[in-house]
């Protein structure tokens, strides 16, 4: 499998660096992606909205297509990415992994963050509370240097779909602490969001027992349940 992985906000291709040799143990090719604006001046990212993000993913996919059947790998806002680009090219996906996140609705956001400087940084790991409750000191310490400032318009652009046909491609969402009857539940306070997830024809829920960035508190354990669920 041609492995796409997309990072969430702030973070790099670098963060998935802990997954890499696991997908290639299991004789995937890992393609870790930095998206564009990632760690840029406004200068140079203004003009970056959530539609160029999508279409990068989609770029990779026509690259990577033709040397094997693509899944895509979404972490956190990056999910929203990589729903989107599985709906642009749903007969060239044959699944899309989730990580701590939920299938995006028509028209949803990311969430807002402050910008400063034309751009929006990171807000530190104390912003998250409990869900970087698993990072411990030395963890905090050695990520910290790995995030980066994201374009300021991202966030708070909303999504938009192309086809239509995205609930025709299997999905797996992999969850810090939900599991499919929580996750269900969580999304019944969000009826878009719960239409979208009952509207997908096959997919699976599994909950990692971790906070929100499982490749960094439990990298080894996260990367083997990634390689697993690739198929």
């Amino acid at each position: 499998m041609q492995v796409i992985l997309v990072p969430g906000l702030w973070l790099d291709a670098s963060s998935w660096q802990p997954v890499i040799g696991a997908l290639e143990e299991a004789g995937h090719t890992a393609r870790p992606l930095t998206i564009p604006g990632t760690g840029r001046p406004a200068s140079e990212s203004d003009g970056i909205g959530i539609q160029d993000w999508v279409d990068a993913v989609v770029a990779e996919i026509d690259a990577a297509s033709p040397l094997g059947a693509v899944v895509l790998v979404g972490h956190s806002g990056g999910g929203n990415v990589v729903w989107a680009a599985a709906d642009a090219r749903p007969d060239a996906v044959a699944r899309v992994v989730l990580v701590d996140t939920v299938p995006t609705a028509e028209g949803a956001i990311i969430s807002e963050f402050p910008a400063f400087d034309g751009v929006i940084p990171f807000p530190g790991w104390d912003f998250f509370g409990e869900d970087a409750a698993d990072l411990d000191d030395e963890v905090r310490a050695r990520t910290l240097p790995m995030t980066r400032s994201v374009p300021m318009h991202v966030p708070a652009d909303h999504l938009a779909f192309s086809t239509g046909r995205r609930h025709q491609v299997p999905l797996t969402a992999l969850m810090g602490g939900l599991d499919a009857e929580g996750m269900r539940s969580e999304l019944a306070a969000w009826p878009v969001y719960r239409t979208e997830f009952d509207s997908i024809d096959d997919v699976e829920v599994i909950r990692l027992g971790t906070g929100h960035w499982p490749q960094f508190s439990r990298p080894q354990a996260f990367a083997r349940t990634l390689a697993r669920v690739i198929r």
